[in-house]
């Protein structure tokens, strides 16, 4: 099959075109163009202050909320402008959730966690709210071990529950792409396991973009993988030809270890 004969790929879900990202003087992201396929899961992976978790943040403007930043270029869901006037950064945030690297629980109960962005978008209806609360906690493998304490304080759970409950909690409103800045690395290899398969469950419903600097994690988790280095987009492609072929010799020296 020769290149025009290829399979055409469906239009990504969500797309930058020569996206760049300045905090004051300092371009911490570099005209980049990156597709993120619809119900994938694309890893951004390199070393320590290369861009990735700048690049991330730029999908739902969170980049907006730091004094000085900027940024020129596309970022595109669905084909429109996420800067367009159509679209505010409250339903952006909605529609691209987010998923932080340390658990960030609020200090109230667990029901009430999972149902904030309910009440704070306007859903008032307590069965509407209940369903919702469990279908989000279910669908963060979270259900079976809290459902009988769901009034107590979220605070009370472990690490990992933390993390899953604020994975319930961005999913609780209907997002169509998740955003997980290293969602895993502050938990131990168990909680690690149960966040990975819970990624594999979720790309059945949603777009997702993980940022990770485990390598094994990145290499299990996601279908594609983008290598980031010192702002610039190094290399993109499938995440088993990144790990095993990859054309740039900057990608194979990090990937295999040699820095980073």
């Amino acid at each position: 099959m020769t290149a025009s004969e290829a399979i055409p790929q469906p239009p990504p879900k969500m797309e930058t075109r020569g996206l760049t990202i300045r905090y004051g003087e300092k371009v911490a992201v570099k005209s980049v163009s990156l597709r993120l396929p619809e119900r994938q899961v694309t890893a951004l992976i390199g070393p320590s202050g290369c861009g990735k978790s700048t690049f991330l943040r730029s999908l739902n403007r969170m980049n907006e909320l730091i004094p000085g930043a900027g940024s020129d270029g596309e970022v595109l869901l669905d084909g429109r402008s996420v800067f367009a006037n159509h679209l505010d950064a409250v339903e952006l945030r909605r529609r691209v959730g987010m998923v932080f690297q340390k658990s960030n629980p609020f200090p109230k109960s667990i029901f009430e966690n999972v149902a904030y962005g309910l009440r704070v978008g306007g859903i008032g209806d307590k069965k509407v709210v209940a369903e919702r609360v469990e279908r989000s906690l279910r669908a963060a493998a979270l259900w079976e071990e809290v459902s009988d304490r769901l009034q107590e304080s979220a605070l009370a759970l472990s690490g990992g529950q933390q993390q899953r409950l604020c994975i319930a909690r961005a999913l609780a409103v209907e997002p169509e792409v998740v955003l997980m800045d290293e969602p895993a690395s502050a938990l131990d290899p168990i909680a690690t396991a149960k966040i990975e398969d819970l990624i594999h469950e979720l790309k059945l419903r949603y777009t997702i973009v993980i940022v990770t600097h485990n390598m094994q994690q990145a290499a299990r988790v996601s279908d594609q993988t983008a290598f980031f280095y010192m702002g610039d987009l190094i290399e993109v492609g499938p995440t088993e030809q990144i790990f095993t072929n990859p054309t740039e010799q900057r990608t194979e020296d990090y990937v295999t270890g040699k820095f980073g």
